[in-house]
């Protein structure tokens, strides 16, 4: 071409020419059929002629070599989709590709929905109304897709494809007329709507009407359209009723998340296949395993009462256990009726205040999870301006029990300083706040099947829990007997007091070392100087109560800037970027982990490895504590690296849809969550409280 452009360069006429030349190369310059070394990929029309106003099918060929595949909207466990793009003329639009049924591809323990030997995609062409008639349509498809046999080669082409316009469409090409043909009877034939997906002892139960689909039905399968919801390698028995088609499906790692719709496809008697497009509405929120039986709802009301009795003996809860102590040793000095009667509101008070914090907490979550976000118990500490707050309320109450100033009075009731209902129900709000991102044995499974039921249930399970935390305090303030063994009032007291302010400072301490994680330097730099700022403020405040008004005034505009500046800088922590390393999956431990991901699981898993999978946060205390006793130990180091045990670790102290999906699959909605995959059976759920023991008896 390059000598011809030349000599067309000679005259005027010629550099026309080549200009007209170089703007239509795009058209001309591609090859159809193309062959790369697995497809032959051809771009064809039912009909070569169009009329400006009426449509054509295009169809897209992939011939594909013996053993090899592409594969479907969704390619299951692994792979692509071919993707193609248009370059067209103004007046002519294409719609979206058009998927006929897939097959299912088994790869080892995995599954892909794809196509052998040949898959054709369809395309509709509309010409506009106002195109010249005899002007050609010219096009041009850029494909990309990935074939794979047992690897995986991506290829991508680019073809041209001319059509001629006239005032009628013209004949069918009959060749390409039949491929049309076949396809469109691949396409699913009609949508359903009326399919419901529903939680099942075995897992998930899809039921669709028994009205819509054919008379005789010897086969039945359910291609999901979107990754996660179901295993895609599972088997799925089913059964005709009366009223619908009953297909028993495993739920996949996305289960609550992913968009309930997919494709059916039967088989009839006389062996024709037809496929329908499902529209499928939940009745239920799902938890996304089968490995956690479900339980009643008795049950989980009494597996949330002990969760919530276990964790007034969780470390996260220790600054405020000795707090609550104090607060009824001081109910104490009222004898007779009137001091009874004092000490049972007294534990009335702390209960409702237990209580409303749970309440509260319970209805944000279920807010947040009901508008699509991925959250679970404990969510309030995978915000960093949460934590920093937190950093500066036990900071504040520590400087305050150690005597460096003395807080207002409402203040003090918050922090369990003040005898009355107001400090009783301060001290509840206060222990809730600490103890909410633990999760305690019984607990968990309590939670995980309250997000799975209506609000009032799920409010219940979770008030119950509450109730479990206040339980031993209210028995205490409403039983005399009881209440006798406690030492009496005196100057011992002060003391106490001071020594709590240093289990205040060692909760901060631990804040903000979650904190790192989240954030890490320039966020501990912020919260840094919100506390220096606070500590100037109240020890300003604290100088100038003893001196004349105008003094006093001014000290409280100080502690109230204090205030509003280590706010803002609290809040100046969402925007600093995140550590981007895991302190939570390096706390001491020995053994070489990596990075939990849905992938990597299914690799080792597929691989026959065995694998422990640790979920866990920085935030989560019982986490840590399980890391060191459990987890730390160069014995068991070396009897995995023996075993070739792979060691997953799942950070959640940051918010991690992948997680909060792993965590529902066990019926789970926080952590810690210990699971152990054999090389070969059923994986196992190891205790939320962890030994060296029970880690070692389960290792091959």
């Amino acid at each position: 071409m390059s000598g011809c452009m030349r000599t067309l360069l000679r005259c005027s006429h010629g550099r026309l020419l080549a200009f007209l030349l170089l703007l239509a190369w795009p058209w001309f310059g591609h090859a159809n059929p193309v062959t790369t070394d697995h497809v032959t990929l051809r771009l064809v029309a039912e009909r070569t002629q169009v009329a400006p106003g009426s449509q054509v099918t295009l169809a897209l060929v992939f011939e594909i070599a013996p053993g090899w595949h592409t594969y479907w909207r969704n390619p299951g466990d692994s792979g692509e989709p071919p993707r193609v793009t248009w370059t067209l003329p103004e007046g002519v639009s294409i719609g979206p590709m058009q998927w006929p049924r897939p097959e299912l591809i088994p790869v080892g323990p995995l599954a892909n929905y794809g196509y052998s030997d040949q898959a054709v995609h369809l395309f509709d062409l509309t010409l506009a109304e106002d195109w010249p008639v005899g002007d050609p349509v010219r096009l041009r498809a850029d494909a990309d897709w990935l074939v794979c046999e047992e690897y995986c080669v991506p290829e991508s082409a680019t073809l041209a494809l001319t059509l001629a316009s006239g005032d009628l469409p013209g004949p069918l090409d009959q060749t390409e007329a039949d491929v049309v043909a076949a396809t469109r009877a691949a396409l699913p034939r009609a949508t359903i709507d009326q399919a419901v997906l529903v939680a099942a002892p075995a897992g998930l139960r899809l039921e669709v009407p028994r009205q819509s689909l054919p008379l005789e039905i010897t086969g039945a399968w359910f291609f999901a359209g979107e990754w996660g919801l179901i295993d895609h390698a599972a088997m799925q028995p089913w059964r005709l009723t009366t009223e619908a088609l009953q297909l028993e499906l495993s739920p996949g790692v996305r289960a609550e998340q992913a968009a309930p719709e997919g494709v059916l496809v039967v088989a009839d008697t006389a062996g024709n296949l037809s496929s329908f497009d499902l529209q499928v509405t939940r009745t239920a929120a799902l938890t996304s395993g089968s490995t956690a039986p479900p339980i009643s709802l008795p049950l989980a009301l009494l597996f949330a009462l002990i969760g919530g009795l276990i964790l007034n003996l969780m470390p996260c809860v220790f600054p405020v256990l000795a707090m609550k102590a104090l607060s009824l040793v001081n109910s104490l000095t009222a004898e007779g009726p009137a001091g009874a009667r004092v000490r049972r509101l007294d534990g009335l008070a702390y209960t409702a205040g237990v209580l409303v914090f749970f309440l509260a907490l319970a209805v944000i979550l279920l807010s947040l999870r009901a508008a699509g976000l991925a959250v679970g118990w404990g969510f309030q500490l995978q915000y960093a301006p949460f934590v920093a707050v937190m950093v500066y309320v036990f900071f504040v109450f520590g400087l305050s029990l150690a005597g460096a100033f003395t807080l207002g009075a409402r203040l003090m009731a918050i922090g369990g300083q003040q005898v009355g209902y107001a400090g009783a129900f301060g001290t509840g709000a206060l222990a809730a706040l600490v103890a909410a991102p633990c999760t305690a044995p019984f607990m968990g499974v309590a939670l995980g099947y309250a997000v799975t039921l209506s609000w009032p249930l799920a409010l219940a399970i979770m008030l119950t829990l509450g109730f479990g935390l206040a339980l031993p305090f209210l028995v205490l303030s409403w039983m005399p007997r009881l209440a006798r063994v406690l030492p009496k009032p005196g100057a011992w007291m002060e003391t106490l007091k001071q020594v709590l302010a240093f289990p205040m400072f060692g909760a901060a301490a631990w804040l903000l070392w979650v904190l790192s994680v989240q954030t890490g330097p320039a966020g501990i730099a912020l919260v840094l100087t919100g506390l220096m700022i606070l500590a100037f403020g109240l020890w300003l405040r604290e100088r100038t109560q003893v001196s004349g008004p105008a003094p006093r005034r001014l000290g409280g505009l100080a502690a109230g800037l204090a205030v509003v500046s280590a706010l803002y800088l609290a809040v100046a922590t969402d925007a600093v970027e995140t550590a981007g390393s895991s302190s939570a999956a390096t706390s001491g431990s020995h053994l070489p982990s990596e990075d939990y991901s849905p992938a990597r699981l299914a690799a080792a898993r597929a691989a026959g490895q065995p694998v422990l999978v640790n979920m866990t946060a920085a935030w989560c205390i019982t986490c840590l504590v399980n890391e060191r006793v459990a987890l730390s130990s160069p014995a068991l180091a070396q009897r995995f690296a023996a075993s070739g045990v792979l060691y997953l670790k799942g950070d959640w102290t940051n918010r991690d849809p992948a997680i909060t999906s792993y965590l529902a699959e066990y019926g789970r909605n926080g952590v810690p969550l210990y699971v152990y995959y054999p090389p070969n059976g059923s994986p196992e759920v190891l205790p939320q409280i962890l030994t060296e023991e029970m880690v070692s008896r389960v290792l091959p």
